[in-house]
């Protein structure tokens, strides 16, 4: 599993992600080194960024001993049929990316609260690294795979998936751990 930045991402955020997907997972989590702003996917008519254009040039770049890639971006992301994501994946595919825009207080107008949102940062990385194992969503509000369409619903979860979904994890990792693709550990929690 890897991580990368896409444009200037701050060091206690990716390390918090690295550790969150790690716990969360079982994985061993690397860094690539960073790429640039995504302003290839730049919508002048909305004011945001393609996240299916994102997705696009980083399933490029996914590592060929990677099981699944997460971009991080400080830019708003959307969808055509949303005004916006926090996030999007492919579904049991190599890529994923997160926004940190929406998740921070300060887009709101309030105070910046540090703590907070490096905390539903690291659930927005569990939640869309989880499509890329092949999770859907949970209906455990408390899961970090429940669906969050704004950032009180963020807030409403943990960081921890959930008993069903630890399960899930287990058994779409067993084909790819007995292919060699991943580590025996891998996809494995000490609970």
């Amino acid at each position: 599993m890897y991580i990368v930045a896409l444009g200037s991402i701050e060091e206690d955020v990716l390390t918090a992600v690295e550790q969150g997907l790690g716990h969360a997972y079982g994985f061993g989590v690397k860094r690539l080194s960073g790429l640039a702003e995504p302003e290839y996917a730049y919508d002048a008519q909305r004011g945001q960024h393609s996240s299916a254009h994102v997705l696009r040039q980083l399933i490029t770049r996914v590592p060929e001993d990677a099981m699944s890639m997460l971009g991080i971006t400080q830019k708003d992301l959307f969808i055509p049929m949303l005004s916006f994501v926090l996030g999007q994946a492919q579904l049991s595919g190599p890529a994923a990316v997160i926004s940190l825009a929406r998740l921070q207080q300060e887009f709101y107008g309030l105070s910046p609260d540090r703590s907070l949102a490096v905390a539903r940062t690291v659930k927005e990385a569990v939640h869309e690294v989880g499509h890329t194992v092949g999770l859907t969503h949970c209906a455990d509000s408390s899961c970090p795979m429940s669906l969050s369409n704004n950032v009180r619903h963020v807030d409403a979860k943990g960081a921890e998936l959930c008993a069903s979904c630890i399960v899930l994890v287990e058994e779409k990792t067993k084909h790819a751990r007995a292919m060699g693709t991943i580590p025996n550990s891998a996809g494995t929690r000490n609970v």
